[in-house]
This record gives structure tokens, C-alpha cells and sequence, in this order.
């Protein structure tokens, strides 16, 4: 199976179909960053009758004049049996229902109150300060779309509904380790000077925590067929997917492309023409997955934002991807490759409502600078390899991390 360009991969990506999306029920509050499997639809009208939006004195628009009576107070979660009658008003406060009869709510600040009246020394159009029925949301509106992301909004809408339960896509449970002999877990004891700490594994179960999976972490795992093959099964028992990084080049101790293909995995691709990290394997058994990485540290952390996401996506029947914005660049660039698409570490910020790129800071080198993604304002700039070198002031294609 020999390379294929990069929309090659994304194309075969597309083409995988979950067939059992697993659903579950969650509490609203424990479902915040969960997926929702269903729609959710207002069962009344919000507010269900005119309110007031703030404190204040109800009265009749219509009665046209500048001083009105106190007749009573309408407190907020009172019966509203108060009526306004003409030259009157209630002193009415946030959150309560407007007194019948009346259209218009003036604020305190706007009167002067003499004994039992009020004289309005700044007056307020028609319908002021009253919210009126439906203004939030109407009955049988469609106010939360089945696929989305459950944030704080959406837990407020639903608790404003009065849902405890909701509908949600279970998380993929993603098995990940790391293969290599000369690797040290966080936290091991350096007894050679050619161990080198594995970063990996980790930083790949930060990646699936914060775009929606739940991890598994199978650590470090040294370069030998048993221990990768004792490893990937066990991962494999409990994962929905299991993503490795490193061993699916093309040396002697590459041992994960082997593995996969006697564990029964079909190969769907194996080697794409991209730089950092053309060495990457996609193989499929049902609905199962195992995504080979390469070893470097920037290489495994870039292919697997590119790859990865789908699959959580796949999942819980969302488009996942790296958001793509046009940037103006600030500096010229120039690929290094004119056969593969490249994904170049960059700085990204917004003058005047546009963005711009840079290259401030970020280091030459090797695929394993993985510090190049450190600055908050860090993105990838997308170039594919027909693209010619870049001068300052042209646009550029770039994905956000977030």
C-alpha cells in the first residue's frame, strides 16, 4: 500500500460510518461537554404571561398623564390579583407579572414619589420595560439542535424547561500508549543517558479530553512484538479506538503496523504525503479502530488533531475538524516541500477585525519541537504541496486549535 495525499486520507475518512452510536442518560449538569442525541423542544412560552423587567410602576399608557396613585405593591412570585384603573399605578417589581390592565412599566429612578403618587419626570414609550409572552422562547420552538455540544448555555435553557434528564452520544472511549524502548514514562528514573521522557502519550490524552472523548492510558511500551500485541489487545477490549504513537515506519522495530494486520484489522490507509508525519496507519475491524501515529512529538501532537477529531465526531454525529480561517501574513513563507502538504507551527491575531499570522518565536528544526505550539495565540498554517512560496501581505490558510 503505498502513500496517498493528504485529501486522499481525509476522503477515506469521510466514508467510515458509525453504526451503533451508543446513547445514554445524564443528569443535565453531568452532561456538560456530552453531545445531545435529541432535540429539545419549549413546552410553554417564556415568559408565559407580560413581565416586568424591572422595578418600577405599572400603569395605562393611555391615560397621558404625568401623575399617578399608588394603589398597591406587586412583589416578584405574587398572586397578581392587583388591577390597574385609570390615574393609578402598582409598584411593581423585577421579575413579576405585569398588574392587569396595564401595558407600560416606568423605573423608579424615572419618578418622584410624593406621599401616595408618583410624578414621572422622565417618561418611557408604550410597552416599556415589560417583557412580553414568547419573548425568550415560544411553545414548540426549536431551541437546542440534536448534535450539540452541551456548554453552560444549553444546561440554562434546559433547567429554564425544567429537564433533569437528557439524551446523550456516549463518549468514544480512546485506549492510547506509546511504543519505544528508549522511552521513560512522567515520572520514571533516567538510568541511561539515551532515555528520553515520553511527552505523547499524554499530550494525545489531552487532545481526546478536550475535544469530547474519554481517555484510556496504556503508558510507554517497549519496542517488542509481544509487549505491543499484549498492550494493543488489552487496549483494544475496552476502546472504541486506540491511538499508538511510534513503530509504524519502516525499521527494524516498527512492530505496530504488524501487530495491527494479524490482530484482523483491515488497513484503510498507510502513509500520507504530509509534513510532520507521513508514517501513519488508519485500520478498521467493525467498529473498532486503531490509529497509528508517528513518534516525534510535534508530528504525533499535529496528525493527531487532524485525525483524531473526526473520529470523536464519527462517534456522536458531529463534523469534527480544526477550524480553517483566511490570515494575512505578516512575513513571508516558504514551503519546504513540494510534494506533500505541509502544517506549520504559527502565531495567529486579530488587528481590526482580521487575522493576521506570524512566525514570531516558533524554532527551526525537527519534527519533535513540540514547544512551537506553545504560545496561546499558536495555529497550524495549511499549504498544500501545488502552493508556491508566500509573500508578506498574501492570505494563507490556517487551523485553530480551537
Amino acid at each position: 500500500m503505498g502513500f496517498i495525499s493528504f485529501e486522499e486520507s481525509l476522503e477515506i475518512l469521510d466514508t467510515i460510518t458509525i453504526e451503533q452510536k451508543e446513547t445514554i442518560e445524564l443528569n443535565i449538569v453531568d452532561a456538560f461537554g456530552f453531545v445531545l442525541a435529541q432535540d429539545i423542544m419549549a413546552t410553554e412560552n417564556a415568559p408565559a404571561f407580560p413581565t416586568s423587567a424591572m422595578d418600577g410602576y405599572a400603569f395605562k399608557y393611555a391615560d397621558g398623564i404625568k401623575k399617578l396613585k399608588i394603589t398597591g405593591i406587586n412583589p416578584a412570585g405574587g398572586e397578581n390579583k392587583l388591577e390597574v384603573t385609570n390615574g393609578n399605578c402598582i409598584k411593581t417589581f423585577t421579575g413579576s407579572l405585569m398588574p392587569k390592565e396595564s401595558d407600560t412599566l416606568i423605573p423608579i429612578e424615572n419618578v418622584r414619589v410624593v406621599d401616595d403618587e408618583i410624578e414621572i419626570i422622565s417618561p418611557v414609550r408604550q410597552g416599556s420595560n415589560v417583557r412580553a409572552i414568547g419573548e425568550n422562547y415560544a411553545k414548540n420552538e426549536l431551541l437546542i439542535q440534536k448534535g450539540t455540544r452541551i456548554d453552560f448555555p444549553q444546561i440554562g435553557v434546559m433547567a429554564s424547561l425544567n429537564i433533569t434528564q437528557i439524551k446523550v452520544y456516549k463518549k468514544p472511549i480512546i485506549g492510547v500508549f506509546a511504543t519505544g524502548s528508549e522511552l521513560l514514562d512522567v515520572g520514571e528514573e533516567q538510568t541511561l543517558a539515551s532515555q528520553i521522557r515520553s511527552s505523547n502519550h499524554v499530550t494525545v490524552e489531552a487532545i481526546i479530553k478536550k475535544y469530547g472523548g474519554t481517555s484510556l492510558q496504556f503508558g510507554c511500551v517497549k519496542d517488542d512484538k509481544k509487549s505491543i500485541t499484549k498492550t494493543l489487545i488489552s487496549a483494544l477490549e475496552k476502546s472504541d479506538i486506540v491511538v499508538t504513537t511510534g513503530g509504524v515506519s519502516v525499521g527494524d522495530y516498527d512492530f505496530v503496523k504488524d501487530v495491527v494486520k494479524e490482530l484482523g484489522f483491515e488497513v484503510l490507509f498507510h502513509g500520507v504525503m504530509i509534513k510532520p508525519g507521513q508514517h501513519i496507519m488508519l485500520a478498521q475491524k467493525e467498529d473498532q479502530f486503531i490509529l497509528a501515529l508517528p513518534g516525534f512529538a510535534y508530528s504525533a501532537t499535529v496528525t493527531a488533531l487532524l485525525y483524531l477529531l473526526p473520529f470523536i465526531g464519527k462517534f456522536t454525529s458531529q463534523k469534527m475538524q480544526l477550524k480553517e480561517i483566511n490570515a494575512i501574513l505578516q512575513e513571508p513563507f516558504c514551503k519546504k516541500s513540494n510534494t506533500k502538504s505541509e502544517f506549520t507551527a504559527c502565531n495567529v491575531e486579530i488587528i481590526d477585525g482580521k487575522y493576521f499570522c506570524n512566525f514570531k518565536d516558533k524554532k527551526e528544526g525537527s519534527s519533535a519541537i513540540l514547544t512551537n505550539l506553545l504560545a496561546p495565540s499558536s495555529a497550524l498554517l495549511y499549504t498544500n504541496p501545488h502552493e508556491s512560496p508566500k509573500d508578506s501581505g498574501e492570505l494563507v490558510r490556517v487551523l485553530l486549535f480551537d
